[in-house]
């Protein structure tokens, strides 16, 4: 799974770094960032989905590694 943040979406709300700060993280800018591309022990895929969609801008962007080509 590759998670990503749309920098031109994310408004800095915080929300996924204050629900899942293992993975999200504000940068220098109050942007959202991801710092764990994958980390399925700590958080399963419904996790990530469940944060992705509850940004407000819909800037958590999930692909499944099987979508690439």
């Amino acid at each position: 799974m590759n998670v990503e943040v749309d920098k031109d979406l994310c408004i800095g709300c915080g929300f996924c770094a204050s629900t899942m700060p293992s993975v999200f993280e504000l940068d220098d800018d109050g942007l959202s960032q991801v710092i764990k591309k994958e980390n399925e022990e700590e958080n399963t895929k419904e996790d990530i989905l469940e944060v992705a969609e509850g940004c407000p801008t819909n800037a958590i962007l999930v692909e499944e590694e099987n979508e690439k080509e």
